[in-house]
């Protein structure tokens, strides 16, 4: 490999033209110049300076090598400036995993709250359902997970972060049961509910709380079609309440449920994963976001 501080010795040898005046340069002894610009010769196996008269200068392969030198210095500089942002901490990247509907209607937020104390932060958001996305950040392709609890794991570290209280939701002009439906009341139903993970999980275990089984109509992969579904009179369902906080709701009614079903949003990490500002900045402002009354 070629050493660039031997790189380096050599372009101050023929820009001053002499082993002296570039020791001073980079503050070494002559000698140790000499000895840079001799291993750099062995290196390549060319004779790069020669001496005329009291003038060091380069030879016909060192005038080549001149020019590669110069733009190797010039990439390295390059190099070392796009690292100061970093270095300061002033730009950084986060890789985030998320649930569909935490990315609709939780990230926008907690990212405009990150990048408003970090400009330089990049985000980028890989939408999927939780075991998709707790094994990508299993092999650290991801930074940082949002997702329903619980996230098996050895290898993580959680944080509930946020409560999320699942919503009774059927088409404008239903009459709700007083105090909210019950499992029941639900199960009697043309249910819409979503298929799979741990949202679908908490709704099934609520019911057989009560001794009644869930038995959808439809079961989607979006809680935004089920909404557009429920609107259209096809039937009621049961959604995260994060889905529905800034909905106009011209065409459903909501209500809690009876008793209170809630799902718990968590941060998830690897245990050894570095902190740098950028995941702090993150995660400071999931919580923000997450926080009651947010």
């Amino acid at each position: 490999m070629l050493n660039l501080d031997q790189l380096q010795a050599f372009a101050h040898v023929v820009e001053l033209g002499s082993f002296t005046a570039a020791a001073d340069r980079v503050g070494l002894t002559q000698p140790a110049v000499s000895l840079q610009i001799k291993l750099l010769e062995q290196r390549l196996g060319v004779r790069l300076i020669e001496r005329v008269g009291r003038r060091a200068q380069p030879t016909v392969g060192g005038q080549e090598l001149l020019g590669h030198v110069r733009r190797i210095l010039q990439a390295v500089g390059d190099a070392e400036e796009a690292m100061t942002p970093h270095r300061n901490g002033t730009a950084g990247r986060v890789r985030i995993g998320s649930g569909a509907t935490a990315s609709i209607h939780l990230l926008p937020l907690a990212i405009k709250k990150a990048k408003a104390r970090m400009p330089g932060l990049e985000v980028t958001v890989r939408i999927g359902d939780t075991g998709d996305i707790l094994r990508e950040l299993e092999a650290n392709a991801l930074d940082v997970a949002v997702v329903t609890l619980p996230a098996p794991g050895r290898s993580f570290e959680i944080e509930p972060f946020c409560e999320d209280e699942m919503m009774a939701v059927a088409p404008r002009g239903a009459v709700m049961p007083e105090g909210g439906p019950d499992a029941a009341f639900m199960a009697a139903q043309a249910l819409l509910l979503y298929e799979g993970g741990n949202t679908r999980r908490s709704t099934d275990e609520w019911m057989a709380e009560a001794d009644v089984k869930a038995a959808p109509a439809m079961e989607f992969g979006s809680v935004e079609a089920i909404k557009e579904l429920v609107a259209a009179g096809l039937g009621w369902s049961i959604l995260p309440g994060l889905a529905l906080k800034r909905d106009r709701q011209p065409d459903i009614e909501i209500s809690p449920v009876r008793p209170r079903l809630v799902r718990q949003l968590g941060i998830v990490i690897r245990r050894d994963k570095h902190l740098g500002r950028g995941l702090r900045e993150m995660m400071k402002s999931l919580r923000e976001t997450g926080a009651p009354g947010a």
